[in-house]
This record gives structure tokens, sequence and C-alpha cells, in this order.
């Protein structure tokens, strides 16, 4: 498992966004823990620095700003200044025991935004929900 290569790497967490029905990015979820006076203030001023950073740093995609149905991923290949940046930000999530996954792939979905340190893809019909399958474990005999 090691040896496998992915372009691209997001984290994100249990939540769905409204607008996608996507897991929330790690960006939303620390606004989240904010806006509901979970952080404590010192944490929550961290928090804004590290997202003025990002702001400053990392183009924000159009698709975003008109909150479009997408999704953002970093991109491996170059996204350890990035990851670095975003590695406290993570620490406050486990401070609030906020879970989160960082979650790898190499297919997206329809990217429709590039840029040096980022993708967006499209969510719509990326997700589908399928019936559940039958069961593949032998019936239990009645006695």
């Amino acid at each position: 498992m090691s040896q496998l290569k992915f372009k691209y790497v997001r984290i994100q967490g249990k939540e769905l966004a409204k607008n996608t029905m996507y897991a929330k990015g790690i960006f939303s979820m620390c606004w989240q823990l904010i806006q509901n006076d979970v952080m404590e203030e010192e944490d929550a001023d961290l928090y804004r620095e590290i997202d003025d950073w990002f702001a400053h740093n990392l183009p924000w995609p159009p698709q975003c700003k008109n909150r479009e149905p997408v999704v953002c991923w970093f991109k491996t290949e170059n996204s350890d200044e990035m990851m670095k940046m975003i590695r406290p930000a993570l620490w406050l999530l486990e401070r609030y025991h906020h879970p989160y996954f960082l979650v790898y792939t190499n297919d997206p979905g329809e990217i429709v935004y590039e840029d040096q340190y980022q993708i967006v893809a499209k969510v719509d019909g990326f997700l589908q929900i399928d019936e559940l399958q039958p069961s593949w474990a032998p019936k239990e005999e009645e006695e």
C-alpha cells in the first residue's frame, strides 16, 4: 500500500455540506467549530491566522466563490508547503475531538479548475446511492 501513488489529497470530516452533499473540508470544519463557540478564543485566533495565510497564498477558485457544488483537493506532487501550513488546523481538530480523514484519490471527478496547488472537481453525479446488495452470508437454518 505504501507504494501507491496518488495525485490528490483532501482532508474531510463526517459532516455533509448541504450544497454538495459531500463531506465538509478542513476549512469548513474549523470555521464550524468557531461559529458554534466550541473553540477557545486563542485557538480561534490561531485558526484565523492559518485561514489568512491560505487566503493570501492559495488561489480561491471561482466555483468556490460562487458556492457551486464542487470539492477541492490538494495536489500531492507539490502539497508539502500547504500540508505544513495545515498541520496546526489538524491539531485544532484533534484538540476538540473532531474526527477527520485524509482521503487520497486519482479520480476526483470532472475537474473544473486547476492551479499550482489544487484542483476543483464537480460533485454532481460523482456519488451515487445504490440499493443494499443481498447478503452473501449463508442463511441460518431454523430448528
